[in-house]
């Protein structure tokens, strides 16, 4: 191990220090993981912490949890990550970006990361602050890209890394070829994992892995699914994410948008059909998007149970 933050590892945080990703993923049993963001009142911390203990018995591979545009949850995320690793059994990944931060600073929260005992971290370039469709600008002593940041962990301690992949492209690339190759330089930079931006066809899921294939990547890749529960909500992320949004469920959801059960209802099919063409295809796993919930997530999770015994 290298780097300040893990000279100051105390013998409690060594015993309880878990496991990699990587190692979990190893296993060959199927992946299930749950995104997490820091709120910002203390009721929002209340419905996040009670969905945390939903979700708990489960027995998820891992949680994640999203560090905020310009590094703007940095305290409340690396608090999360540590109160999660300290008061639970959960394996945590934390996530990391570039955005308006220096390499200095950068260190400095990737050695509270690893103060605290966590060893899996989520490598991402990140959107600018104030307007997440805005065209990136790195800061001067600085990172350009995520794939810098990979490298920097790389050599910052024994971290697990995974990194951001993109089914249907990174809005910024002029391709998915080319979107592609971007992603299997990251995994050459040292990353163990990737999880894919939310998608809802499966056939874009098994494109990109076929793609990344081909270029000798044999990294494993999650898709990530975001089950729907808000009409408006899902499309506003949609445009933000530029997944698109398929036609004739956005017209099943318009037509009972004011029925927040038949919402929810619709989107849980919707989306354990999605993750069963997504394992069938051999997936190593889902990564659930939960919005700090827990219901339409643990419904997906209870159907899907009998086709993996």
């Amino acid at each position: 191990m290298s780097g300040v933050g893990w000279l100051r590892i105390g013998a409690a945080t060594l015993r309880s220090m878990q496991a990699t990703v990587r190692e979990l993923l190893a296993t060959g049993q199927p992946s299930f993981s749950f995104e997490f963001f820091p709120p910002k009142t203390d009721d929002g911390w209340n419905q996040l912490w009670r969905a945390i203990r939903e979700l708990e018995p489960l027995q998820p591979t891992f949680v994640d949890v999203t560090y905020g545009a310009g590094g703007t949850t940095r305290d409340r995320t690396v608090e999360l990550v540590r109160r999660i690793a300290e008061e639970t059994p959960l394996t945590v990944v934390a996530h990391l970006t570039c955005v308006s931060a220096t390499v200095a600073e950068i260190r400095d929260v990737i050695d509270e990361l690893g103060a605290a005992g966590i060893r899996n971290i989520l490598a991402l370039r990140g959107d600018m602050p104030g307007d997440p469709l805005a065209a990136f600008r790195s800061t001067p002593g600085g990172l350009d890209y995520a794939e810098d940041l990979v490298r920097l962990l790389k050599e910052s301690g024994d971290f697990c890394v995974g990194v951001a992949a993109f089914p249907e492209k990174h809005r910024e690339a002029p391709d998915l070829d080319t979107d592609t190759k971007f992603l299997a330089q990251k995994c050459a930079a040292g990353a163990d994992f990737a999880v894919t931006q939310l998608f809802f066809d499966a056939v874009d899921y098994v494109a990109l892995v076929q793609r990344l294939r081909r270029l000798g990547c044999d990294v494993p890749v999650i898709p990530g699914i975001m089950p729907v529960t808000n009409v408006r909500q899902i499309l506003s992320i949609s445009k933000l994410s530029g997944a698109a949004f398929p036609p004739d469920v956005e017209r099943r959801l318009y037509a009972i948008q004011d029925d927040p059960e038949a919402v929810r209802a619709i989107g849980v099919d919707v989306a354990t059909q999605l993750c069963r063409q997504l394992l069938a295809a051999g997936a190593p796993g889902i990564h659930f998007y939960t919005l700090n919930r827990s219901t339409a997530t643990r419904q997906i999770y209870e159907s899907l149970q009998p086709h993996l015994a």
